[in-house]
């Protein structure tokens, strides 16, 4: 009796079960986007940190170095 019921509320409710389905489907969306950009947030975190190090310690082979790979890894902009 209760699948009937749920049955009939489906029926009759369809217009919001669908407004929901597609609400979720946006969020969800919404979520993996947040997650891409956590990882990029973390890996530029990672990149900055490969910079500031060697900087701070005054190694000027391994701040040439870490540019290097920075660049390689996206592009010289200045090329």
């Amino acid at each position: 009796m209760a699948s009937v019921t749920r049955v009939v509320r489906n029926r009759l409710g369809g217009g919001e079960i669908a407004e929901l389905r597609e609400r979720v489907a946006s969020l969800e969306a919404e979520v993996q986007e947040c997650r891409q950009l956590n990882i990029r947030l973390a890996e530029l975190c990672d990149v900055v940190a490969e910079l500031l190090v060697p900087m701070a310690e005054r190694d000027e082979a391994a701040t040439a170095a870490a540019l290097d790979r920075f660049r390689a890894e996206l592009g010289d902009p200045t090329r």
